[in-house]
């Protein structure tokens, strides 16, 4: 059976606009705060108004830079991007900041946090605005970056106002060329995209835990649709698509910092809020609440406060596992869980136990977790959720697993309960989700939840992490954009089924 992973963000971007500041190490700062959104790939380009240059590689930002190379990146204009894969294969080639040079020797880097839906017919496009090397192109973000590259005759500025348009799906983007920053984000705003202050330069990063980390004062989101522009003239705000709010539901549950704010809302309250509505929705008779660490945690709190159940430390967890290159043998894979998270004895024997986590995937993790507390001494095992089942792929930027292999799309809560042997399971409700982010449900988008995509999709054969890969450039697309129905039952993704 798979491993159990938790789902995954795409990336994490960052950009900072700031003369007389050590903008190299500013964005590193940013990145390290943004780690939680990428780990496969990290890179950084900045400019002194000469030259642009980008330095990428694979691995952890903290692998990826060290102080030489930092110093070397000199400038007062940097971007930094820190990757996971949801569109081409985790390479060297699809790191990021993406590179373009324009006709006339303009240099181009951008960042990309999102998943864009008509790669096919933009990739149609830029073969017939000439874009060169587009044989290599296996990532939405290099494509972008070549049709900004491809209008000679416009400014960079200017082309992205012709380019933007007709992009369909979520796209936070940061770019830059020699002289200017800029930032975008789409007309849903799937994705987090916030503005920061700096004493002598302008900041904007994914999240507003990244302005804190950098000493950058909070200003206000980029809005759905705008490109925002910086350079030496000041701040400049254009419009390309008119907004209509569509701002993921699963940065509250999972993805999102608990010290970042979204949309006024701070994520700690939210999740805190969250856990309160679980103990009301699911109470448990227990002596005890605990959480899997970290992200387990807040939730936790809200339960054990609604439920009057004491709150209680019951897994310690191993801050030092994260990604790493060196693949434990079949021995340790076998002691799975027990690599991330131990048990503390004492506090859980005889005791009935209420343990809250963030989402089930596969089921793997709260198999092995269930087991290993009863190993431990727990009397009753009672395991909450701190999000709705997640029932449905998500095509605008986190990478789940496969929709055959989640475990709440082919069994009901009994069965999952049974699944992974719990006493008892419940999960907090959609609408106790949406009421926690204190945000109208009509400004959410909770596909992952309930099936309902709110920017429309391609026909089945062009979604997927490896679209570009399998396009044949010689075949004309056109036309392939399939019907903008809102479920995956009406685009042929999947089975008819009853709606979640």
């Amino acid at each position: 059976m798979p491993e159990d992973s938790p789902p995954r963000e795409e990336c994490g971007v960052f950009g900072v606009w700031a003369p007389g500041e050590d903008v190299a190490k500013l964005t590193y700062y940013g990145l390290y705060a943004l780690q939680h959104r990428g780990q496969e790939a990290a890179g950084i380009a900045v400019s002194d108004g000469a030259a642009l240059v980008v330095y990428k590689d694979l691995g952890l930002v903290a692998q990826v830079f060290d102080e030489p190379t930092l110093d070397s990146l000199r400038g007062h204009i940097a971007i930094g991007h820190c990757r996971y894969s949801t569109t081409g294969s985790s390479t060297w080639e699809n790191a990021q900041p993406t590179f373009r040079t324009t006709r006339t020797g303009t240099g181009i880097a951008l960042g990309h946090n999102g998943n864009l839906v008509n790669t096919a017919e933009l990739a149609e496009r830029a073969a017939v605005l000439g874009v060169s090397d587009m044989h290599g192109v296996t990532t939405d973000s290099d494509l972008v970056t070549g049709l900004l590259a491809a209008y000679p005759d416009l400014s960079v500025q200017a082309a992205a106002m012709k380019v933007l348009p007709t992009l369909r799906g979520a796209f936070s983007f940061v770019f830059m060329d020699e002289h200017t920053l800029y930032a975008a984000r789409d007309g849903y705003g799937v994705r987090p995209l916030v503005l920061g202050r700096l004493d002598r330069g302008w900041v904007v990063a994914s999240e507003t835990a990244a302005l804190d980390i950098v000493g950058a004062s909070f200003v206000r989101e980029v809005e759905p649709g705008e490109l925002i522009t910086v350079d030496a003239d000041g701040l400049r705000s254009e419009r390309f698509a008119q907004p209509t709010p569509k701002g993921c539901l699963f940065e509250y549950a999972y993805l999102a910092r608990p010290d970042t704010t979204i949309a006024g809302r701070n994520v700690h309250s939210a999740r805190v809020e969250v856990g309160r509505r679980l103990a009301r929705e699911w109470p448990a008779e227990a002596d005890l609440v605990i959480p899997v660490p970290e992200s387990g945690t807040p939730a936790a709190i809200g339960f054990a406060e609604a439920a009057g159940i004491p709150y209680g430390l019951g897994l310690v967890k191993n801050s030092y596992v994260g990604r790493t290159f060196i693949q434990p043998s079949q021995t340790i894979r076998q002691l799975g869980i027990r690599l991330k998270l131990n048990p503390l004895r004492d506090v859980l024997r005889g005791k009935r136990v209420v343990v809250v986590d963030d989402s089930i995937v596969r089921g793997n993790t709260q198999r092995a977790l269930v087991r290993m507390l009863r190993e431990s001494g727990a009397l009753e095992v009672h395991v909450r959720i701190s999000s709705p089942p997640v029932k449905w792929p998500c095509f605008y930027g986190i990478d789940f697993a496969s929709r055959a292999e989640l475990i709440a799309n082919g069994l009901d809560v009994e069965g999952v309960r049974r699944s992974i042997g719990a006493d008892s399971l419940g999960y907090v409700s959609l609408d106790g989700l949406i009421g926690a982010t204190e945000q109208p449900a009509t400004r959410l988008c909770s596909a992952c939840f309930d099936g309902h995509y709110p920017i429309p999709l391609p026909s089945p054969e062009l979604v997927g992490k490896h679209v570009l890969e399998g396009i044949e450039r010689s075949v004309t697309l056109g036309g392939s954009a399939g019907p903008s129905g809102d479920t995956l039952e009406e685009l042929g993704l999947v089975d008819p089924a009853p709606r979640p």
